[in-house]
C-alpha cells in the first residue's frame, strides 16, 4: 500500500470518528427538565419549558390570575399563543433558539427574572450566525405561590391590555 494511500485511508477513518462522536454527544444530552416552583427562576424556567414542549395546561397554571386580562381557561390561553397576532412573540416553530434562565433578583414579594436567549442560525462553513438577548419576566408572590405577572418576551401582549386578545 502506498504511503499517500494510507494517509487519506487515516483521514477518512478521523473523519468517521469525529461524525460518530458528534452523534453520540447530541443524543446523549440530557433532556431538559422540570424544576422546583418554589423560586421565581424555576417558575420562569417552568414556563418557557412548558411553552417550548407545548404543555399549554402546565404553563398556563404558572400565570397570575391577577393579570388585567388573564385567560378564562388552558384552551383560551393556547388559543390566545396561537393566534396570528401572537404566534411570533412565542417562536413556536423556532427549533434554533435556546432558553436559560441567568438570574432572578428578589424585592420582598416581586422579582425580576432575567432571560437569556440564544439564537442560531445556519451560516456558511466558518461562521456561526449566532447572537444572545436577553429579556425579563415578572414574578409576584401570590398566596406564598410565585406566579408570572408579566414578560418582555414569550408573552401575549393583549394579557395586559383590559379590552383581551380578542
Amino acid at each position: 500500500m502506498k504511503n499517500t494511500d494510507k494517509f487519506l485511508t487515516g483521514i477518512v477513518i478521523g473523519v468517521v470518528l469525529l461524525v460518530g462522536a458528534a452523534f453520540a454527544v447530541a443524543l446523549m444530552r440530557p433532556k431538559p427538565v422540570y424544576r422546583s416552583e418554589e423560586s421565581p427562576d424555576g417558575v420562569a424556567h417552568n414556563y418557557l419549558l412548558a411553552l417550548q414542549q407545548r404543555d399549554y395546561d402546565r404553563a398556563y397554571t404558572l400565570l397570575s390570575p391577577a393579570i388585567k386580562s388573564y385567560p378564562a381557561s388552558a384552551e383560551a390561553f393556547a388559543g390566545d399563543i396561537q393566534n396570528k397576532n401572537n404566534s411570533w412573540n412565542f417562536r413556536l416553530d423556532d427549533t434554533s433558539t435556546t432558553l436559560a434562565v441567568d438570574s432572578a433578583r428578589i424585592t420582598g414579594d416581586q422579582a425580576t427574572v432575567t432571560v437569556r436567549e440564544t439564537h442560531f442560525n445556519q451560516g456558511g462553513l466558518f461562521d456561526s450566525n449566532q447572537y444572545t438577548n436577553t429579556f425579563e419576566m415578572r414574578v409576584r408572590r401570590e398566596d406564598g405561590v410565585w406566579r408570572i405577572t408579566g414578560s418582555d418576551a414569550y408573552w401575549a401582549y393583549c394579557w395586559d391590555d383590559p379590552l383581551g386578545c380578542r
